[in-house]
């Protein structure tokens, strides 16, 4: 039996009821067979900050960065703050990115966002490709999964039950997986 591929989800969402760490439990039970999605907490990871990264780097970010490295790929869901990337996903990016230890150079990334307008997040997508240049990171072209009117996609439990979006985030997790396998890599 091939060993499971490990995936990574996480949002920049801190809201207790928010739509995109909804779709990242979505996506737990989305998964294509063979694969496993852990999803982190980003909420106690503090604002960085080189005074307290000269002190050594928290035990928080420390765990984040092992997560990262032990995961063969990356799931970020996220909302759009002002057309752009969320406080708390921007910091952990941050400091994700420090030190010798760079988990995230190199790294397979599918990307999804939720939102309650017509557009589902699609700025913070394109601002978040920009910083992923910056990190290395190997993010998916393709699909796209920007979930409009999300307020409409989850009841009130947080489920997802819009059938067209349950099919775009199971497509995007196949191409990630799929995107592990040289021989896999169209996306299309």
């Amino acid at each position: 039996m091939p060993p499971k591929v490990k995936i990574l989800g996480f949002t920049g969402s801190l809201r207790r009821k928010s739509y995109n760490m909804a779709a990242l439990r979505a996506a737990q039970e989305l998964l294509p067979a063979g694969a496993v999605l852990d999803i982190a907490d980003l909420k106690s990871i503090p604002f960085f900050n080189e005074d307290l990264e000269a002190l050594g780097v928290p035990e928080t970010v420390a765990r984040f960065k092992e997560k990262i490295a032990a995961a063969d790929a990356l799931l970020i869901a996220t909302p759009e703050y002002n057309y752009s990337i969320p406080p708390v996903l921007k910091n952990a990016l941050d400091w994700a990115s420090r030190g010798k230890d760079l988990p995230l150079s190199g790294k397979h990334l599918a990307i999804l966002s939720a939102s309650t307008g017509m557009f589902g997040g699609a700025r913070v997508q394109y601002h978040l490709r920009q910083v992923c240049v910056g990190l290395n990171l190997l993010p998916l072209n393709k699909p796209e999964v920007f979930i409009m009117n999300a307020n409409t996609k989850f009841d009130q439990d947080g489920n997802l039950t819009d059938e067209f979006t349950r099919k775009a985030i199971s497509r995007l997790l196949q191409v990630l997986v799929d995107s592990l396998d040289p021989g896999k890599r169209d996306g299309n």
